[in-house]
């Protein structure tokens, strides 16, 4: 039998659970544990933060997961990867060191990605933007953030240089698992795009966790999964030539067989004949799967072509603020007394606070807001309704929550549960920036 690794997903997305990557950490026998935790929208709010000063721009939860595995990693010779340095890998590969030091993990080498942020370089760039045809000179917002996709050699050098913990900032989601293969295996990133295919598939799967394991997979008729109050992160082994075995922990709470696998390599992807990447142009269409057992899954089949001359680049605008007011109404004529409580909070945000009308979004949730008024609403027993607006100052923004609050003892009877929340908006852009502009860089931290 070839040698194989064994990879473990700790996190699917930013708010993702801790203990089931806690239980890998200390159970699995991993040789890697990844975090991946950062989306477009995670970005930008990073970036967000970052740029108001008002705390670092990496994961929010990059302490809590480091202070919840670090130490039985340490103990067990697996290496953490992520992308939770987020907007601030700096920062927060000192928080890694710091945690080490806390727990008494002398040695414990960090390696810190960063030249995802290329700002400048788009600057003087100034290319296309893909929402809006036009180039990134012709638009009236403040351009204030610019993160490239970075591919899987960075942190491939920082686990030749020994890291234990290697903490990146954008990074394309597969990439985090694609390095770990590519320095254990000995692949050549410039090399067979089919071998590069495969392993993109591996980590493909395993980004989003507990996706694989029957999150975001499970429906009560059709599709039952038990225990997703303990759901199990899955974890592959990964042989030489790619071909991987998923699992899960036995007695994890989820499922692993060939439809939650199906779903996840299908899972936000526009052409499964390519499957863009930095490292890759992927091809998923001749991926085989086989059932070996109870929550344990054979994958083989990736392939590719050679990967893109240029990188995607999500840039960030200053997009003004918005406001958000939320109240709920219940029983008998319930929508009613919605739509009433709604039209007031039109008029008065358009008559008392001059807001542009066109600005203001009414939901009604629970009356078919989420089709998008494809379905008509028979009664509801309930409905919450959600007044939004995107407007250019923090005060117009907080005029939309005043309101809808003011509809307590102001508005129709019986509205319950108002909440109001503002917020400073990054408008998500994207373009391609030529490969040869963007410069990743590794530095290596001792505790």
């Amino acid at each position: 039998m070839s040698r194989t690794i064994r990879l473990g997903a700790g996190a699917g997305f930013a708010g993702d659970r801790i203990d089931p990557a806690a239980e890998l950490a200390r159970s699995a026998e991993l040789d890697y544990l990844v975090f991946e935790v950062l989306g477009e929208r995670t970005i930008a709010a990073a970036n967000a933060r970052r740029l108001a000063g008002s705390d670092h721009g990496y994961d929010p939860l990059l302490r809590r997961r480091l202070e919840a595995t670090l130490p039985a990693c340490r103990g067990h010779g697996t290496t953490i990867v992520t992308n939770g340095g987020a907007a601030d890998p700096v920062a927060a590969g000192v928080l890694a060191v710091d945690v080490a030091r806390e727990h008494g993990l002398t040695g414990t080498r960090v390696g810190v990605v960063t030249g995802d942020d290329v700002l400048d370089a788009v600057r003087q760039a100034d290319p296309v933007l893909w929402e809006t045809g036009r180039p990134l000179s012709a638009e009236s917002d403040e351009l204030v953030s610019a993160n490239a996709y970075l591919g899987a050699a960075p942190v491939a050098e920082a686990l030749a240089e020994g890291a234990n913990v290697v903490i990146a900032g954008r990074l394309a989601d597969p990439a985090l698992y694609l390095a770990p293969i590519v320095h254990e295996h000995g692949w050549d990133l410039t090399g067979d795009p089919a071998l590069l295919g495969q392993g993109t598939v591996v980590g493909h799967l395993l980004e989003c966790a507990g996706q694989l394991t029957g999150g975001y997979f499970a429906d009560p008729v059709t599709k039952p999964v038990s225990g997703l109050e303990r759901l199990g992160f899955p974890f592959a082994d990964v042989a030489e030539d790619g071909a991987a075995v998923f699992a899960k922990l036995p007695g994890s709470g989820g499922l692993l067989d060939t439809r939650t696998v199906t779903e996840q390599l299908l899972y936000e992807v526009g052409d499964p004949c390519a499957y863009v990447t930095p490292d890759v142009v992927a091809d998923f269409t001749g991926v085989s799967l086989r059932q070996l057992g109870t929550d344990r899954v054979r994958v083989t089949g990736g392939a590719g072509t050679v990967r893109p001359d240029e990188l995607k680049v999500t840039l960030g605008f200053r997009g003004g603020w918005l406001g958000e007011g939320q109240i709920s109404y219940a029983g008998p004529r319930a929508l009613e007394r919605a739509e009433l409580a709604a039209g007031i909070v039109r008029t008065r945000l358009a008559d008392v606070h001059g807001l542009d009308p066109d600005t203001v979004l009414v939901e009604l949730i629970g009356a078919g807001a989420a089709f998008r008024g494809l379905v008509e609403a028979r009664d509801p027993v309930e409905v919450r309704l959600r007044v939004a607006a995107r407007v250019p100052d923090r005060t117009a923004a907080e005029a939309v929550g005043w309101e809808v609050e003011s509809l307590y003892t102001n508005g129709p009877a019986a509205g319950g549960g108002a909440r109001k929340h503002v917020q400073e908006v990054l408008a998500i852009r994207s373009c391609t920036l030529p490969r040869e502009l963007v410069r990743p860089r590794v530095s290596i931290e001792e505790a």
